[in-house]
């Protein structure tokens, strides 16, 4: 019975820890870059989780792409410890980048935050926000460290 046991609990351990494991191998895809949207100050950052618009977002930030190199996605009224202070994010798998938008789905980061409880009506119909002048500043660790090219982290940048 021990024998037995001690094989169940030895199971449930490597079980657990390849489930701890797929969760760190997803958190490492994601990537995270910062906007803003001039001539405002505030910046805003989003999540990538797709490679080919991490890669995309890394295109622009090294100046190769010039032409969709602003950010539009979906509204979600949801807080993300690195996305501070702003109450809502964009969907991650909703972010693309664009060259030319209409109207309708352009604001500030701050004006989408004053009316989030508007967002999705006459306001951003459908949810989708298109800054016009957004511009990516650079990538960042989740907690908003700059990211120098070859992904070494900037001591003390924020």
């Amino acid at each position: 019975m021990r024998y037995v046991l001690s094989k169940l609990h030895r199971l449930a351990c490597a079980g657990l820890l390849l489930l701890l494991s797929a969760g760190v191998a997803e958190a490492g895809q994601a990537a995270f870059f910062e906007f803003d949207y001039p001539p405002r100050r505030a910046t805003f950052v989003l999540q990538l989780r797709d490679p080919d618009k991490i890669e995309h977002a890394r295109r622009i930030l090294r100046g190769e792409e010039t032409a969709a190199v602003h950010v539009m996605g979906k509204v979600r009224a949801q807080e993300r410890p690195w996305n501070e202070p702003w109450h809502f994010i964009l969907a991650p798998q909703s972010i693309e980048f664009f060259e030319l938008a209409i109207e309708v789905c352009d604001a500030s980061i701050r004006y989408v935050e004053q009316h989030l409880d508007e967002v999705g009506g006459a306001f951003l119909p459908g949810r989708v926000w298109c800054p016009w002048g957004s511009r990516l500043l650079r990538e960042v660790t989740p907690d908003r460290h700059a990211i120098r090219p070859g992904g070494v982290r900037r001591a003390g940048s924020r």
